[in-house]
């Protein structure tokens, strides 16, 4: 049963307030803090949350790699915190970032490219970026 968090404005409680889950994760969305463009979806775990707040760098939980993997550290295309929120039962976050540049591992501006049709026809209409 989802349970709204109260925050208190104590250092460090975000650990306390977020809903982890089984594998210690906890999902993070990252949009445009200019635009309100969704860029993209992953997952943090505690020490990429500490790491991203710690160095204003999105950092999120790879789960294929098993590690920790801050956005632009091969690409280039850095992912610069704004603003960090959680929503209202603390089952998700939000990094509001600057983020110019692909966000997708395609070099596409969002992940969200992929527009899905009223009759299930899907098109991908973001372009590669260069």
């Amino acid at each position: 049963m989802p349970h709204d968090i109260i925050p208190t404005a104590t250092p460090g409680e975000i650990e306390r307030l977020l809903t982890w889950n089984d594998a210690g994760l906890v999902p993070v969305i990252a949009q445009e803090a200019a635009t309100g463009e969704v860029l993209m979806f992953a997952w943090a775990n505690r020490e990429a949350l500490a790491k991203t707040l710690a160095t204003g760098k999105a950092t999120y939980f790879s789960r294929s790699r098993g590690g920790l993997w801050t956005k632009g550290e091969t690409s280039g295309f850095w992912q610069n915190i704004v603003e960090v929120r959680t929503d209202c039962d603390g089952d998700c976050l939000l990094y509001r970032v600057e983020a110019p540049g692909a966000a997708c591992h395609q070099l596409r501006r969002s992940c969200f490219s992929n527009r899905v049709d009223v009759d299930g026809a899907v098109t991908c209409d973001k372009p590669v970026i260069a």
